[in-house]
């Protein structure tokens, strides 16, 4: 079973860097760089697409359409692919080799599921014109990815023995909590980047000069509308924005002060201090790109780099459930 590890760790690696292009075309404003699925103005590249691109250019220079977006795009969809192919040769591997794997084909054949819809919400991203909803399920999904894969990377490494694992039961709910505080924060996270609501607060720590600034939760946490829209078809006021960045700066205090707090019980748990001190690197990592991020107005490598350090947060917490159930 050596080659299906292998084929799992690389498929968690190259997950991690197709979460990171994600938010860099994301970010880059490169969602519709090809207005199509899967293809390219139905061609394979946009090399091949050039002619229907630069008919798009010439129409709207300042649309969303350009020979670099379409390239990031479909980029992105290419790694994507290949994630795809590499995960059905580990649900195949996993059925055919049943009976030797740790734990059966039912992970394997879960995260195929998972990666099929992920497709079609890559596809309905680009249909309904990077709808918030879809996006941010796309975004969820593709951690929801990364956090299978290294479980079942965790689960089928062989040295990775239960035996070598300090009984810790008492951390099994600490745990647990911290895991969904962490998939809460990226969720929001998630809408703020959707919504382009980063810099409707340029400050911090306060908001607009002032710690409560004027918020419409109302038209800010309606799901079902478009991009820039609330439901009704008018034009989201700044108001509505506001409260999607100021909710997330919240849940960021509280999961720092939590995650702070689990890391003190990991660092006194015997066989736990390195997965305090993981916890402790990666949530110090989060909470500095964010303050950086607002404080000089969103760079694009800092921007990326919050959404990978957002990745390698929860797998810390992933990683961290494992071990603490699986002795």
């Amino acid at each position: 079973m050596t080659f299906y590890r292998n084929l799992i760790l690389i498929a968690l690696f190259l997950t991690l860097g197709v979460v990171s292009l994600g938010a860099y075309v994301r970010l880059s404003d490169a969602g519709l760089g090809c207005p199509d699925w899967p293809g390219c103005y139905g061609k394979l590249t946009p090399h091949h697409a050039a002619d229907a691109i630069n008919a798009e250019l010439a129409e709207r220079p300042d649309g969303p359409v350009s020979h670099a977006k379409a390239w990031k795009e479909m980029v992105h969809r290419y790694a994507a692919g290949t994630l795809g192919v590499l995960v059905l040769g580990i649900a195949v591997l996993g059925w055919r080799g049943r009976r030797d794997a740790a734990g059966g084909p039912g992970l394997p054949l879960l995260l195929l599921g998972l990666v099929v819809f992920q497709a079609l919400l890559g596809m309905w991203t680009v249909t309904k014109l990077l709808k918030p909803l879809v996006v941010t399920a796309h975004l969820l999904g593709g951690m929801a990815t990364l956090s299978l894969l290294l479980w079942l990377w965790l689960r089928e490494r062989g040295q990775f023995s239960h035996a070598y694992f300090a009984r810790a039961d008492h951390l099994r709910g600490s745990a647990v909590l911290g895991l969904i505080l962490v998939i809460t924060q990226i969720a929001l996270g998630g809408w703020v980047s959707t919504n382009y609501a980063a810099l409707a607060c340029t400050d911090f720590p306060l908001c607009q000069g002032v710690w409560v600034p004027p918020m419409d939760f109302e038209h800010a946490f309606t799901l079902h509308r478009e991009l820039g829209e609330t439901a009704a078809g008018d034009l989201l006021p700044m108001a509505a924005l506001t409260a999607i960045h100021w909710v997330h700066r919240v849940m960021a205090l509280i999961v720092t002060l939590y995650l702070g707090w689990l890391m003190l019980r990991l660092l006194r748990t015997p066989g736990y201090a390195g997965m305090g001190l993981a916890v402790g690197a990666f949530l110090t990592l989060q909470v500095t790109l964010g303050i950086s991020n607002v404080l000089l107005s969103l760079p694009l490598a800092l921007a990326v780099a919050h959404n990978t350090g957002a990745a390698l947060l929860l797998a810390s917490m992933v990683v961290l459930n494992y071990r603490v159930r699986r002795r």
